[in-house]
C-alpha cells in the first residue's frame, strides 16, 4: 500500500453555507492550519473519495478549491514559525 502523500488545499466560495460545508468536508480529511487552508495527508483512495466529495458540494462558477501536492522531499523541508510541522496522523493498531 502506498504511503500518504501532503497536500496544502485553499479554498474559497462567496457563499457563507457552502464555505461552511467546504470547510467541514476538508476537516475531515485534514488539519485545518490558516484560514481556507487545510494541510491533508491523503492516501491515492482518500484522494478520488475528497474529489468526488468536492465535485457534489462545489459550483464551479461561483467557487475554488487549489489542491497543491507536495513532494516527500518538500513536505520534510516545510518550514513552520509559530505552529507544529506537518505530520501524518498516527495510526495505532491493537
Amino acid at each position: 500500500m502506498k504511503a500518504a502523500s501532503l497536500y496544502v488545499i485553499a479554498y474559497d466560495s462567496p457563499n457563507d453555507r457552502r464555505r461552511t460545508k467546504l470547510h467541514k468536508l476538508l476537516k475531515g480529511f485534514g488539519a485545518w492550519t490558516q484560514y481556507s487552508l487545510f494541510e491533508c495527508w491523503l492516501t491515492d483512495t482518500q484522494l478520488v473519495k475528497l474529489h468526488t466529495r468536492l465535485d457534489k458540494l462545489l459550483k464551479e462558477s461561483e467557487d475554488s478549491v487549489r489542491i497543491y501536492p507536495l513532494c516527500a522531499r518538500c513536505a520534510g523541508e516545510v518550514e513552520t514559525i509559530g505552529s507544529p510541522r506537518p505530520q501524518p496522523d498516527a495510526v495505532f493498531m491493537v
